[in-house]
């Protein structure tokens, strides 16, 4: 038998008991029925409690129905949010749709209009379910894809540019937070181009010590410096006649950044070590998680090498942004993982859904393949539990928080990377290897985060 949780939000006690009366009569679905008189007293329910359908009222005591609407969007976008309204109007009755509202109703609240309404919403939750529920076959199951999975305006935008812009020879800056699925989105721009047919490189320049970075980008000549013992071409030759991804472009050294606007202007490298110009068809795709802008500013980045690659940028939205995508993405991960481990887990249980869907992800769409692996393979049955998934971060986002998001990733990085020095025992290369990163990129990431006074 169907069950539903609905939350009515209303300071009009006969209100309250009007719907109470109206929802004990529906015979499908079966309905647990809470209430709360104010906008505060109402979120604090929808926080600690699995919600599937809020009635609130248009105007409460300590706030109004469209902040209470805005405030469980931005919890869990997939809960219905009906406004209920006093007032007949039909200009207040498209602002409120405008809004978000999933519909709204008109006071005194008529049985059929609720009993209608409660069906409609609760069919819709178990299609939307069985829509998240893995086929037995003939799903896609490349990972690659699994970054760019959406359901959301934010990225469906993101996507038609980055679909307009594939088939010409612009360059192209992806930027966002680490774990968005940049490369996949560079991936997605290569593989609808006119160069589809020929290589897609990608280089991490964060990844290389500063005096490798050169030789990797343009190659070596024999000789050029100790232990260079063969020619060797670099990621720009490789990606000749297709498109070179270049990842964390803003952490490139100020001497190649040089370099790379000569590739960019003029379309000739030189290996390192000899005078002989090479010229060269590359497409150059660019990936930050800094702000170039403000690296500008600083002096750290070339100004007009700025302008030559930012002729398009797309930025893409960290996961927190998009929560509407969430149950797509986790549909894709456990056919994927299934695979991977021969499991054969079918879904994800109500109670485990709304974990994820209330957690932040400071490590975006790469924190939740992770979380859905591990859950994948820790499964004892066909659903995923809330048993199954890791402890999430599940702070209210009505609490008073004394730190912003950057504050918070910042303390998260100082403890990182002072964990790693301890035991390293203060040996920078030693713990730029644990850490799986560059030297000059911990020093880097040191002097932002302690910056000498």
């Amino acid at each position: 038998m169907g069950m539903m949780t609905i939350l009515a939000i209303d300071d009009d006690p006969a209100q309250l008991e009007r719907l109470s009366l109206i929802l004990k009569h529906l015979q499908y679905p079966i309905v647990e029925y809470l209430t709360a008189e104010t906008k505060q007293e109402g979120l604090q329910i929808a926080q600690e409690q699995i919600i599937d359908l809020v009635l609130t009222d248009l105007r409460l005591p300590d706030g109004n129905g469209i902040e209470v609407l805005q405030a469980i969007k931005e919890m869990n976008p997939m809960i219905p949010v009906v406004v209920m309204t006093a007032f007949s109007d039909a200009r207040e009755a498209v602002d409120i749709l405008k809004q978000g509202a999933d519909d709204y109703l008109v006071k005194p609240t008529h049985p059929e209009d609720i009993e209608k309404l409660v069906l409609r919403i609760y069919e819709k939750g178990v299609l939307i379910r069985e829509a998240f529920l893995p086929p037995a076959e003939g799903k896609e199951s490349s990972p690659a894809v699994a970054g760019i999975i959406y359901r959301g305006k934010q990225m469906a935008q993101v996507m038609q540019t980055a679909a307009r812009c594939a088939e010409s020879d612009a360059t192209v800056v992806v930027s966002g937070e680490s774990g968005t699925g940049k490369e996949l989105v560079a991936r997605f721009i290569h593989e609808r181009s006119l160069r589809r047919n020929k290589p897609f490189v990608a280089v991490n320049i964060s990844a290389l010590a500063e005096s490798l970075a050169e030789s990797e980008l343009f190659g070596h000549k024999k000789g050029a410096f100790t232990g260079a013992d063969t020619d060797r071409i670099g990621r720009f030759e490789m990606a000749n006649g297709g498109t070179l991804f270049i990842d964390e472009i803003g952490d490139i050294p100020p001497a190649i950044q040089v370099k790379l606007l000569r590739a960019l202007q003029f379309g000739t490298i030189e290996r390192l070590g000899e005078n002989t110009p090479r010229q060269l068809d590359v497409r150059i795709i660019a990936a930050t998680n800094r702000n170039l802008a403000a690296l500008v500013e600083q002096g750290q980045f070339r100004k007009d090498l700025y302008y030559r690659i930012n002729v398009i940028t797309l930025e893409l939205p960290p996961l927190r942004q998009r929560k509407e995508d969430i149950p797509a993405l986790v549909d894709h991960f456990i056919t994927y993982f299934n695979e991977r481990n021969h499991r054969s887990v079918q879904g994800v249980s109500r109670e485990a859904m709304n974990k994820l869907m209330r957690h932040d992800y400071p490590g975006n769409v790469r924190e939740l393949e992770n979380i859905i692996e591990r859950a994948v393979v820790l499964c004892r049955g066909d659903l995923i539990l809330e048993r199954d998934l890791p402890p999430l971060n599940n702070t209210s986002i009505w609490e008073d928080t004394k730190q912003n998001y950057e504050q918070q990733m910042a303390n998260f990085e100082r403890s990182l990377l002072e964990k790693a020095l301890a035991e390293a025992k203060g040996n920078k290369s030693a713990a730029a290897r644990a850490l799986g990163i560059s030297e000059r990129h911990l020093r880097s990431r040191l002097e932002r985060l302690y910056p000498k006074g």
